[in-house]
């Protein structure tokens, strides 16, 4: 087997984050002696933003009155399918009980958490999508109250179409916040809010710094970097499409890598002359996050087979994974290390990120080799329960008693022998 690099990734050491850990740590440290008041300092500091944190009811339906009816339309077709798709998920999640042994049963049961705080990106792109996915998710599953918040534009606040997202995903409360305000005010309850139980939501390097500093004492969905792609790709590719396909990712940002991997050495090379050229047609601000990260994060891999094309794969763990290839199922049954697959010429990441169904929070940064996206279970604790009668707590008693003497836990020893003796406990 051979493997040839016909591109290869810009080498270039890691960049510093001390930097951003430092002044996230001092922004949490300050809201936390301060509170609100330190939070509305850097809403308007930040963000330009002096106008209110809380978006009112009426200031709610404003907004979404003001959103145009065909785009409606499509954020609701688009969050009918996020649901269906949550729904199947949580039919998945069963309770259990089982008789472990005479007279001891014991069982499992799923427990939503109580209360969640979505992020909504919104900085260089409007972030629709993510507002469908976090809140709709989080509502499937149970949370009784999910706090919402995105980053405002100067006089303007969160744009209205997100608002609108929100509103139809059901968020309880809405703030006028991004960044590591935003995140803060969800974890602590600020602005009447009900402290997070879990965060949720892609963000910048420091939204997702104060998500990693905040783990522990809440939840957070995973660790995020960079969004990244990978398409595998045979004869039977296009090259306009697989082209197009490696741009859309790359469009992200300066730092997504993106990646081919083929076992045609014409197609790929077809790929690598026409990507430029495609780049160049898209809207300045664009292009030049696609550029950048094309010239410097992107590889083409050739390989001899699709076997060891899987093989390629499966190491670098992509967030996204498309297959456009002959027999698709040989794919899906082999394929292990991915946040999304999506099988076929006919659907493309861009359906995922936006209206197909599947969760778009995905993991990054090889993260895939051990952890899955965003879903239901994330939003969900999965408990266990037991019970027995006198009978089986004789025998475990004894049997317990002695593991922990052996183990030098006599505390745990004297409290199971305690039910050997039923008329003291």
């Amino acid at each position: 087997m051979a493997i040839t690099y016909l591109k290869t990734a810009v080498s270039r050491p890691l960049a510093e984050n001390n930097d951003v850990r430092d002044i996230v740590a001092a922004m949490l440290a300050n809201i936390e002696r301060e509170g609100e008041a330190a939070v509305r300092d850097y809403a308007q500091n930040l963000d330009g933003w002096s106008g209110d944190i809380v978006l009112c009811d009426e200031a709610r339906r404003a907004a979404c009155d003001r959103v145009p009816e065909e785009l409606k339309n499509d954020i609701r077709f688009a969050q009918a399918n996020i649901r269906r798709f949550a729904e199947a998920q949580k039919a998945t999640m069963g309770e259990c009980e089982v008789e472990v042994m005479p007279g001891l049963i014991a069982g499992q049961k799923q427990i939503p958490v109580s209360s969640a705080g979505c992020y909504v990106p919104g900085g260089r792109y409007s972030h629709i999508a993510s507002a469908l996915m976090t809140i709709t998710t989080a509502k499937v599953a149970g949370v009784s109250h999910i706090t919402a918040v995105s980053p405002t534009r100067p006089d303007i606040g969160i744009p209205d179409a997100i608002v609108f997202a929100m509103d139809l995903c059901g968020a309880d409360l809405i703030l006028n916040l991004g960044g590591v305000q935003g995140i803060a005010a969800m974890a602590k309850g600020l602005f009447g809010g009900t402290p997070a139980d879990i965060l949720v939501g892609p963000g910048n390097s420091y939204v997702a710094e104060a998500k990693r500093m905040l783990f522990g004492k809440v939840g957070i969905d995973m660790f995020a970097g960079p969004t990244d792609s990978l398409v595998i790709a045979d004869h039977t590719a296009s090259v306009e499409t697989v082209a197009w396909d490696l741009i859309s990712q790359a469009e992200h940002g300066a730092d997504s890598p993106v990646w081919l991997v083929s076992t045609d050495k014409a197609l790929a090379t077809d790929v690598l002359n026409r990507v430029p050229t495609l780049i160049d047609s898209l809207p300045e601000a664009n292009a030049t996050a696609a550029r950048t990260a094309w010239n410097e994060r992107a590889e083409v891999i050739l390989c001899d087979s699709r076997e060891e094309a899987a093989q390629v794969s499966d190491r670098y763990a992509p967030e996204h994974l498309q297959v456009q290839a002959e027999d698709l199922d040989w794919w899906l049954n082999r394929l292990s290390a991915y946040g999304s697959l999506f099988l076929g010429k006919e659907t493309t990441v861009a359906f995922g990120d936006k209206v197909s169904g599947p969760n778009h929070v995905l993991p990054t940064s090889g993260a895939a080799r051990y952890t899955g996206g965003l879903s239901v279970h994330k939003f969900t604790k999965t408990v266990t329960w037991q019970r027995c009668d006198a009978a089986a707590s004789h025998e475990l008693a004894l049997r317990a008693a002695r593991i922990s003497r052996v183990e030098g836990m006599e505390g745990h020893a004297r409290s199971a022998e305690l039910r050997l003796q039923p008329h003291l406990t």
